[in-house]
């Protein structure tokens, strides 16, 4: 059975509506893809590192119960959980504050299982940090050594702006490891002052990776593969509660894609037939709406028991 392997940040999000918290739910950008991956029947396995603390407890019971291998999460003596505060709008878009101690960041954990046809996820600002950069690298060689598909989703919050320049050859190593990049319109102002997906495929992406998703809210999704093919992809309107996960759940959507549709790496090598793009893009659309109809990170359980694989 192949196996989906996401590596980044866990997070305590505390969400607030019109001032007061309404919610804390485990979270963070992977493993939000992965929960959600788990709830389908998909065999997962998230490598992180949680906070010594009751919270941390919560986050590693909360993987176990949705079918997520947490045996790759660290728990260091002194370490604290970080938080999310997440401030929702009149559009249910949500304003981010966050808690989290970067510099003392620590990752250890032994590598994996990969094998060829494998998925590893990864992304946010976890893909760039420094300070666990050895360690996130490295399983991105054994994932490419091993012929695994890798799937980055850049998820570059305007908090971490003015470090930019310091990131940008990790951006960059990042892009040329993934066999998928996607990329909402907001990671790229932030990043490089640009909006518009051709100027930014172009410009940054097609050297490095040539299959590219842009998304961008309630706006079409915009797909550039291979040089040569370009989709647009309307967003069917959705009823929003919250769109805090949205873009998470996008990417499990587009991963539990690529297993249901039977895509492997010898495919993702030889390039999509247009059918395939669709099957996959409108998975990715699905599990979005799914998150955006409630207040949590992921789909619900309902939902995962009527796509389990």
């Amino acid at each position: 059975m192949r196996k989906v392997i996401g590596i980044g940040e866990t997070v305590l999000d505390i969400i607030f509506r019109d001032g007061q918290p309404i919610g804390a739910y485990p979270g963070g950008s992977t493993f939000n893809c992965i929960i959600s991956l788990g709830r389908c029947g998909v065999d997962t396995m998230f490598i992180s590192e949680a906070g010594n603390d009751r919270v941390g407890q919560t986050i590693i019971d909360f993987l176990k119960e949705n079918g997520v291998d947490a045996s790759a999460v660290n728990r260091f003596p002194d370490s604290k959980s970080p938080l999310s505060l997440a401030f929702l709008n009149e559009q249910n878009d949500a304003e981010y504050i966050f808690y989290k101690d970067h510099p003392h960041d620590r990752l250890d954990f032994s590598y994996p299982d990969i094998q060829r046809d494998d998925i590893v996820v990864f992304g946010s600002y976890y893909a760039l940090n420094p300070v666990i950069r050895p360690q996130v690298k490295g399983l991105l060689d054994l994932a490419r050594q091993r012929g695994a598909i890798i799937y980055y989703d850049v998820n570059f919050r305007p908090s971490h702006r003015n470090e930019v320049v310091k990131l940008t050859s990790n951006l960059l190593e990042n892009l040329e490891y993934a066999d998928f990049v996607r990329g909402s319109r907001e990671d790229f102002e932030t990043l490089f002052k640009m909006t518009d997906a051709d100027r930014i495929y172009n410009a940054e992406i097609s050297f490095y990776c040539k299959k590219f998703i842009f998304t961008q809210g309630a706006e079409p999704v915009e797909l550039r593969a291979d040089s040569s093919l370009q989709r647009s992809y309307p967003v069917p309107p959705t009823a929003t509660v919250s769109t805090i996960g949205a873009g998470d759940n996008f990417n499990a959507g587009f991963i539990y894609g690529l297993l249901h549709e039977g895509i492997t790496r010898d495919q993702v090598e030889m390039g999509f037939r247009s059918e395939q793009w669709d099957a996959v893009i409108g998975y990715a659309q699905q599990f979005s709406a799914e998150c955006c109809k409630s207040i949590y990170n992921y789909v619900s359980k309902e939902f995962g028991k009527n796509m389990k694989i």
